[in-house]
């Protein structure tokens, strides 16, 4: 009885703290996920490579596409990014860091380094997440490196447990 709301009150609106009723949500879209399907050999040591996703689960408004997401028209604005690569050199040597990061527009933007010292070790899971004020065309890509010590064989591994990209449009 004390209040003088404007709007009409329902099961999809809420009263806001100026006296208004406002509709709730709204969509964290566009949006995707990929994993990758095989691994990636044939890797330089100590050089970031993109990260080939071949397995598209989702893509939300078709942002997704050749292991990069781009920026649809009329969708600016903030957006979170989250992945995972898992590196791995063959058993008979060692790996003493590896890396991960988000590539935004052809450049390094964030990154994620391990750094094993004197425990080098085989097989490491590299996580990364990031937010990011984005305009339109923009485009972010998932890169990783490993700093093998000698190993015959480097690779960035498969699968949706192991290597994966993800990300959505933050609501505001």
């Amino acid at each position: 009885s004390q209040l003088s709301a404007t709007g009409t009150k329902s099961s999809s609106t809420f009263l806001r703290g100026d006296n208004t009723f406002a509709t709730v949500g709204g969509a964290n879209t566009p949006a995707f996920f990929a994993h990758s399907a095989s691994a990636q050999t044939g890797l330089s040591d100590n050089t970031y490579t993109k990260v080939t996703l071949g397995t598209e689960v989702f893509d939300v408004g078709t942002c997704f596409g050749s292991s990069r997401f781009t920026v649809p028209s009329g969708e600016a604005g903030k957006y979170f990014f989250y992945g995972s690569v898992r590196c791995q050199v063959a058993s008979n040597s060692d790996m003493n860091q590896s890396y991960s990061a988000f590539y935004l527009n052809g450049s390094i933007y964030v990154e994620n380094r391990m750094n094993f010292q004197s425990n080098p070790v085989r097989l490491a899971t590299n996580l990364i997440h990031t937010v990011l004020d984005l305009s339109v065309g923009a485009y972010v890509e998932l890169y990783a490196a490993i700093d093998h010590a000698g190993a015959s064989a480097i690779e960035i591994g498969s699968g949706e447990k192991g290597t994966n990209f993800g990300g959505y449009k933050i609501i505001e």
